[in-house]
């Protein structure tokens, strides 16, 4: 289900692009194993949810190589782990190599990051939804938004036309809440929502007199966030109110309280653990090996 979401052409040009900033010009390495077909097993070494499956498809259909999965997309896995058999030229299969591994290993990384926080506060009963953020690394935003839904949380808006946010700046520039919010409301129409970011309680309730539809609580207290989010859904009941800054594993059950909505955490697209895998030759059962690797 989750590969649904991703645009076929868009995946198979990024696979692309990425292939040509690894290798642009000579595979040397490449020219000495030349194009004897080989099996490849691909293991993960780390604990975690695995992410990333349909960009490695991509890749290797790509360079004409043939997968078998072992293990699904969005399975919790123990090390050591066999995860894949991939099959075809010696050459193609060491291209791949380590850009399958980054991509298994970041894809993950942002999966099992968003699984821990999706797990605390849904062991904690709490009614709320956790989000990533649009702190992304460039270039590879497609995947770190994808592994948030492998990982079982939201991804936020994806880019600047998704949703409408206006923060600190665009207040400045506009000279006060209710002219930004009035002003891209003309711009966006009624299809898209609009967030405003506010540092404040009065922000806050400025924000809701402009009807504005999400309230992000920005780097609140604990404590404050909650007597901040209480006052907003008495007054404003249909606003949703986000907190973000600074949340954690750590801290987000202090946050998850009955008034507000939405969790967003830029850690899980922002500095997260990336999990260990690795791709090594399959070993060969003597000489006459069915993939036959030496002809």
């Amino acid at each position: 289900m989750c590969e649904g979401v991703l645009h076929p052409l868009r995946l198979q040009n990024l696979v692309r692009e990425w292939l040509l900033e690894d290798t642009s010009s000579f595979d040397f390495g490449g020219g000495v194993v030349g194009d004897r077909r080989c099996e490849f097993t691909i293991y993960m070494k780390s604990s975690g949810v695995l992410a990333g499956i349909p960009f490695v498809n991509a890749l290797f259909r790509e360079l004409n190589l043939q997968v078998t999965w072992l293990q699904k997309e969005g399975d919790r896995l123990n090390p050591i782990t066999e995860i894949a058999k991939v099959y075809g030229p010696a050459k193609s299969l060491l291209l791949a190599e380590r850009l399958a591994l980054n991509i298994l290993s970041r894809a993950s990384g942002v999966a099992t990051a968003a699984a821990r926080l999706g797990d605390i506060v849904k062991q904690a009963y709490w009614h709320g939804t956790v989000s990533g953020s649009r702190k992304t690394t460039p270039g590879f935003r497609m995947v770190e938004k994808y592994a948030l839904i492998v990982g079982g949380v939201d991804t936020h808006r994806y880019d600047l036309s998704s949703m409408v946010m206006l923060k600190d700046n665009h207040v400045s520039l506009s000279g006060s809440i209710e002219e930004a919010v009035q002003s891209v409301r003309r711009l966006c129409g009624f299809a898209l929502k609009i967030e405003v970011e506010c540092r404040s309680l009065p922000e806050a309730l400025e924000a809701c007199r402009a009807n504005c539809d999400v309230v992000m609580l920005d780097n609140f207290e604990p404590e404050e966030c909650k007597r901040a989010a209480l006052t907003l859904k008495l007054q404003y009941p249909n606003v949703l109110v986000e907190v973000s800054g600074g949340i954690t594993e750590e801290n987000i059950l202090s946050y998850a309280n009955p008034w507000t909505d939405i969790l967003s955490s830029s850690s899980l697209v922002q500095g997260y653990h990336t999990l260990d895998f690795s791709m090594k030759v399959t070993p060969t059962r003597g000489i006459a090996h069915s993939l036959d690797c030496l002809d």
